[in-house]
């Protein structure tokens, strides 16, 4: 899902160096220089970055951004983000990304931690056309989104295009995270606002889980898939997102239930964890 956190310095090889990434820019064909214009706290590891892009061209639910962040000695760091922009922002050339901390990281830590508004950084993108889900997409059939940790960003964004358009394709949400502390979005998607619009959602907690939780914590199993998400006859569409091994795992899930393997988009990130 380009700077040390804290804003330790940090030079080509790793070591200690009297250069800061975000100094300056490199900017070359097919990278824009945006401004971060606000940033929210989405979990207890993880911000969004609103952005203001210039000659923004547009993008769809699902898609990512490629970031740079550029030192004085021109080390560049790039990282790619999934978008999580609302389908009806207003203001033009607005791009919302997620991020979250990870721990001993040379990009995250800095973007959660130490970004902040009126700061430059470049981006390029939209990027990705496979993951991606619009209006009518499949002739409206259904969609089961799997998301597991950060994976949920850009099947947040899906959530957003599908309640920005006024559609009202079936929905359903499997959301797999280690702890409360570490979910985003949920007042959205399970609060009055995401009934109000029609998506289920259901979470499942892999390490703790709250007092209110409908079940305790283990990992998400082929059991969860067959309860809560739709029946292969339906033919719906699958996007599962998430590191590695949680994806895989979810896949294989989705094919010994019976869903067809060309309606499966599957996204993945990092190494494998719950």
């Amino acid at each position: 899902m380009a700077a040390p956190s804290g804003g330790v310095e940090l030079g080509a090889t790793g070591t200690a160096a009297p250069v800061r990434l975000g100094e300056r820019f490199a900017t070359t064909r097919g990278w824009r220089v945006a401004t971060l214009a606000s940033a929210r706290v989405e979990s207890a590891t993880a911000r969004t970055l609103e952005l203001d892009v210039p000659d923004w061209p547009g993008h769809l639910a699902g898609q990512h951004v490629d970031l740079r962040l550029t030192a004085a000695d021109g080390y560049t760091a790039e990282r790619a983000y999934s978008i999580s922009t609302p389908h009806d922002v207003a203001r033009p050339g607005a791009v919302a990304v997620t991020v979250q901390r990870v721990p001993g990281g040379e990009v995250s830590p800095y973007l959660v931690d130490a970004f902040e508004a009126g700061q430059l950084i470049e981006v390029r993108g939209p990027v990705g056309g496979w993951f991606v889900w619009e209006p009518g997409f499949a002739g409206a059939a259904p969609v089961l989104l799997v998301a597991g940790g950060s994976g949920i960003v850009p099947l947040v964004a899906m959530v957003r295009a599908r309640r920005g358009a006024g559609d009202r394709t079936p929905f359903r949400l499997l959301y797999s995270v280690r702890t409360s502390d570490d979910a985003m979005f949920l007042d959205e998607l399970t609060g009055v606002h995401g009934r109000a619009d029609g998506v289920e959602a259901q979470v499942f907690y892999t390490r703790a889980a709250p007092l209110d939780a409908p079940r305790e914590a283990r990992r998400i199993g082929l059991q969860d898939v067959a309860a809560h998400g739709w029946p292969p006859e339906l033919k719906p569409v699958c996007y599962v997102c998430g590191p590695t091994g949680f994806v895989e795992a979810v896949t294989r899930m989705l094919l010994a239930l019976g869903h067809d393997p060309a309606a499966i988009r599957a996204e993945r990130f990092g190494p494998a964890s719950d």
